[in-house]
């Protein structure tokens, strides 16, 4: 007789307990514990059965392993090539995840056709029919006939397939669809994510053959199911971006081959996704002249310099509380601006509703945009426009001074590359500099930056 159980699941760490608690003793989460049937009478060790051959596996030193088999794929997207590192290396395990609609199915199915010509792919779907998946692949003209598509949701049928078909890479669609016939659960739940993925890395790494998955995100917009998911992978890539605007980032939050500062640029067209190599000129077109309240920044994503528009407003409150929102930039640093806007400079936003924006759809976390963020925002208060040929970056310090940021040389480059003419700096990073072609000017503290700033 089958002896069923209920259990808890948190949805975020994997934890697992008898009894509901409204908060995960383990990460710490709330309402994360959710209900699943467990049939215990069922043997899983199958599941987790490691296929080896007969020949164990002996240890070797680290200067006996070659790595001049090392070979990357190159995925014909410029974008896609530097946020993975170089490219898809074999055997590699990467999750790609983000909203409904903003692309992840787009970019797969657009890097089939250039990798077609010379590898065999397997695309396997579990949300999608074949016709339908016919229907996108000729929107955006792919037509490679080394391009497989299956449709289908028992994993262990899909990992039979690949070791019979043995394709040189493999694209899931999505991993939420997928499930365990040896599991009792629904698909999409905690144990069948994390045990489909298990077996799909163990394909992955016997055969030798690179996996790219795709994941649902939850209302959080972290990828669903347990953060083990994120462990068992090699790579997990996450597209950021709004939805109603074109502009689309491909960001790579961990990648074992490669940096997690890099980001890649995409523009949303008709026929797909095209990739963005000088995004600065994309995210500052149509910005407004003589207008107060708006600053151009310079930031910095891994090697790439990009030029960003930061927006505030202050406007007064006619409520008690007055409001702050910030978009693209972290809420918690902009309560950290205004408190030394008052306290040190003396420009009071107590009375006043606050609003930042970077425009665009970029999300900027590095502290060098503080001064850029605090110029939009005495603008705004003051109703005085900044030079619209002007760049400020800097580091704000609750004593109010502007302190050295990283990397200035390629920041003042990218500004003069655009034709930026005055470039706002920290006064400790003058040390060194070259530009001939830009009037740099150094400053000290936050009211000096604005004098110097405004027209």
């Amino acid at each position: 007789m089958a002896k069923i159980k209920s259990v808890y699941i948190c949805s975020e760490c994997g934890y697992e307990s008898p009894k509901w608690y409204g908060k995960c003793p383990s990460c710490g989460e709330w309402n994360t514990m959710n209900e699943e049937i467990k049939d215990t009478s069922k043997k899983t060790g199958s599941i987790n059965k490691i296929h080896t051959s007969s020949n164990y596996t002996k240890p070797l030193t680290i200067n006996e392993i070659s790595t001049e088999d090392e070979h990357r794929y190159n995925t014909g997207c410029g974008e896609l090539n530097r946020v993975l590192g170089g490219g898809i290396v074999k055997g590699s395990l990467i999750l790609l995840g983000g909203d409904p609609g903003i692309g992840k199915s787009t970019v797969l199915m657009q890097i089939c056709q250039f990798l077609g010509d010379t590898l065999k792919i397997l695309y396997v779907s579990g949300e999608e029919s074949k016709r339908q998946l016919k229907l996108r692949a000729l929107r955006l003209g792919v037509d490679s006939d080394n391009l497989f598509v299956m449709t289908e949701n028992d994993v262990e049928i899909i990992c039979e397939q690949i070791k019979s078909v043995q394709p040189d890479l493999v694209m899931i669609d999505s991993i939420q669809t997928m499930n365990l016939t040896e599991l009792t659960s629904s698909p999409g739940s905690v144990t069948q994510v994390r045990e489909c993925t298990n077996m799909l890395m163990r394909t992955a790494k016997g055969c030798d053959i690179p996996m790219f998955i795709v994941g649902h995100v939850n209302k959080e917009g972290s990828i669903a199911g347990p953060k083990v998911l994120e462990h068992i992978v090699d790579t997990v890539l996450h597209f950021e971006g709004d939805k109603q605007m074109s502009c689309r980032i491909l960001r790579a939050v961990k990648n074992r081959y490669g940096s997690t500062n890099e980001i890649g640029v995409f523009e949303m067209t008709d026929s797909g996704l095209k990739e963005v190599e000088n995004p600065s000129v994309m995210l500052l077109s149509g910005r407004p002249k003589n207008v107060s309240g708006t600053c151009v920044t310079c930031t910095v994503e891994g090697s790439r310099p990009i030029l960003a528009e930061t927006q505030g407003l202050a406007t007064q409150s006619g409520y008690g509380n007055a409001r702050r929102m910030a978009t693209g930039f972290d809420y918690n640093r902009l309560s950290l601006l205004l408190a030394v806007l008052e306290k040190r400079a003396g420009y009071y936003f107590s009375n006043c509703d606050t609003y930042i924006n970077i425009v665009g759809g970029l999300r900027v976390d590095e502290p060098a945009i503080d001064l850029a963020i605090a110029m939009a925002l005495v603008s705004s208060l003051k109703d005085i426009p900044i030079n619209e040929k002007a760049v400020v970056f800097g580091e704000i310090g609750l004593a109010g001074e502007i302190r050295a940021v990283s990397q200035v040389q390629m920041r003042v480059n990218e500004a003069v590359r655009l034709g930026f003419k005055k470039i706002i700096l920290p006064y400790h990073n003058l040390k060194g500099l070259i530009c001939n072609e830009a009037e740099l000017i150094g400053v000290k503290n936050i009211r000096q930056a604005f004098e110097v700033v405004s027209i």
